[in-house]
């Protein structure tokens, strides 16, 4: 009987590995929203990560996150850490392309609760006095990231914070600067 348990065992891990193995290694994450705002001075919400404190989805996930700043204040180079709580975990961001007014790289470094790599990508596209911005998040997933992905949708969970960060985005863009 034990034998039989085991076998059975074997045989289901098996399956499930091999399922795991055949799912993309792969992925981008992408939203877009249009603002009412020249490209110019929404890029610079996204190009200073000083200013992200108003508009990013995880910013007010823990109001005790440590935050520490190096290199250049704003644009290439310019790094962003931050250490919080099991929501926000830790990481840092690294910008490491600008094309003002029209694109920008972010290399992502999440080193808890999981470590990961990706890169996220900000476009703008100008469009009389409005602005098309897509935010997107590439990468790829191990095999435990593949396992995990077969129960809890990435897209549709990161993309709802990506929708949120973009509304909050265009909510900050829009409002005129206060003398």
């Amino acid at each position: 009987m034990f034998k039989k348990i085991l076998i059975a065992l074997v045989v289901i891990v098996t399956v499930f590995a091999a399922i795991v193995a055949r799912q993309p290694a792969d992925f981008r994450i992408e939203r877009s929203i249009t603002i009412t705002a020249p490209a110019e001075a929404v890029y610079e919400q996204v190009n200073d990560f000083h200013k992200w404190a108003a508009w990013s989805p995880w910013e007010k996930l823990d109001p005790t996150m440590q935050r520490t700043y190096e290199g250049a204040s704003a644009g290439f180079g310019a790094i962003y850490s931050w250490t919080g709580n099991k929501a926000v975990g830790a990481g840092r961001m690294t910008l490491t392309e600008t094309h003002p007014p029209l694109s920008l790289m972010i290399k992502l470094e999440f080193l808890k609760p999981f470590k990961a790599t990706n890169m996220a990508e900000f476009t703008f596209k100008p469009d009389g006095n409005q602005t098309r911005v897509t935010w997107a998040m590439t990468g790829r997933n191990n095999f435990i990231s593949r396992a995990f992905c077969m129960f809890i949708n990435m897209d549709k969970m990161v993309g709802g914070d990506f929708e949120k960060g973009l509304a909050q985005l265009k909510a900050v863009s829009e409002t005129p600067p206060q003398p």
